[in-house]
């Protein structure tokens, strides 16, 4: 091809939305990555959960308005009748009140103020469409070698807040393949089994990259998406100096488990986010149920030096959450076999990602997105389609930051609330809930 006008480094979602937005707004652009087929990284393992509930206001429009993107999936790529597509199942998240989570106030004030619909769930309620569950209290998260583990705390979950607009995709790698296949219908290159080893630097700008097979491919745009590898790649254009968050690789465990016997948990379950038991859930294929951990204190954080040598076999975490869920479903069976996924997050010191430029001119970063992007990646791809044309066209975004108005509800919101030196956000979470 001819020289592009923009390299991406990372074909999961969010890179492979970036270049179909920027495909769509004419610059040519060439996704690269080191895996063997496009959507193969942290993506493919994603639970792909779309909500909409964030503990601050800007995430909250940011989900929100994301949702609209997989509402209207084969509207919004544009490609041809007949094409496989991710298919998005709106079955609504219900997430529990608990004193952790300041039984939701902030969440539903946001969500009121966004026109975002929500409805206060009674423990009548809850039990009504999951009879399955026990309401128990079991806080604070144990880890099992606890001895009171398993036991309850003596008081009951008093309620919680329904989202019925959230869901989760079926398959996200298929996401990611759909979103590249819709850009090269604009023109986008993809190169898959290629790796950066080098970003290329002249005149105190970016130039390219050097892949590992030497080749130096020159573009004056470089995007650093490389998920968990992008501490890597920032750290190969050496723009970490001046950044106040970082981001590093963290392994985490998900665990599939089958339904209880006769509860139909694929068709009749929901996405539960539970800060009382430190799990999250949603319905999986073949009536399954996916569980993944809300990151108590009590469970180790296991960061990676880097997204290549770490353990991809199962540990003792699995069965910790599969046993702090058995607590809610006391009917849940746990087979001997364990299932699920072993893949890293690429998280940030806040859990909150970076979407910015770099101190290196023509090198941008849209990192530390694992564990709770996945549902924003298409406006992730126009908000940073819309930074680049910002920075490349002269503006000076941390001086005077791009505003961006969000199409579907029409708000603007102050790009750097994402940027690479903003302050820690002690509003968020510091887990997978962002």
């Amino acid at each position: 091809m001819s020289q592009p006008d923009a390299i991406i480094i990372g074909t999961g979602v969010i890179g492979a939305a970036i270049a179909f937005e920027m495909a769509k707004a004419g610059w040519k652009t060439l996704s690269l990555d080191r895996n063997a087929q496009v959507g193969h990284g942290s993506t493919a393992g994603s639970c792909a959960i779309i909500r909409m509930h964030y503990s601050t206001f800007d995430g909250t429009a940011f989900a929100w308005e994301g949702y609209h993107y997989w509402r209207d999936w084969a509207e919004y790529l544009g490609l041809p009748d007949g094409t496989d597509l991710a298919q998005f199942r709106e079955t609504g998240c219900l997430v529990m009140k608990t004193q952790a989570n300041g039984f939701l106030e902030k969440h539903k004030q946001y969500s009121a103020e966004l026109n975002c619909p929500f409805e206060d769930w009674s423990a009548d309620k809850i039990t009504e469409r999951l009879p399955i569950y026990s309401l128990d209290s079991f806080a604070p998260a144990k880890r099992m070698d606890d001895p009171a583990f398993g036991q309850p705390n003596g008081s009951r979950t008093q309620g919680a807040v329904f989202w019925p607009k959230a869901g989760y995709v079926t398959d996200p790698a298929l996401s990611a393949q759909n979103l590249l296949d819709a850009a090269k219908l604009h023109g986008a290159q993809v190169r898959t089994g290629v790796e950066v080893v080098e970003i290329l630097q002249e005149g105190g700008k970016v130039k390219g990259v050097r892949l590992a097979s030497g080749e130096k491919i020159h573009a004056p745009v470089v995007i650093n998406v490389a998920g968990p590898g992008s501490s890597i790649i920032n750290r190969m254009a050496g723009v970490l100096d001046d950044m106040t968050i970082e981001t590093r690789p963290l392994r985490q465990e998900v665990v599939h488990v089958p339904a209880p016997e006769g509860f139909d948990f694929e068709r009749q379950g929901t996405i539960v986010s539970d800060s009382d038991i430190a799990c999250y859930c949603r319905p999986e294929h073949g009536n399954h149920i996916l569980i993944g951990s809300e990151d108590p204190e009590c469970d180790p954080h296991q960061w990676c030096e880097n997204d290549v040598h770490y353990n991809h076999d199962f540990t003792d975490q699995w069965t910790t959450q599969a046993m702090r869920y058995a607590q809610r479903v006391p009917s849940l069976g746990i087979p001997s076999r364990t299932r699920g996924v072993v893949d890293l997050y690429d998280a940030s010191t806040d859990w909150i990602p970076i979407y910015d430029k770099s101190s290196l001119p023509g090198f941008y970063m849209a990192c530390g997105t694992s564990g709770n992007q996945y549902k924003n990646a298409p406006i992730a791809g126009k908000m940073m389609a819309a930074l680049v044309e910002y920075c490349e066209g002269g503006g000076d975004h941390d001086t005077q930051p791009l505003q961006f108005q969000l199409p579907y509800i029409q708000r603007s919101i102050d790009v750097s609330f994402y940027s690479r030196r903003r302050p820690i956000n002690a509003e968020s979470s510091f887990s997978v809930l962002g």
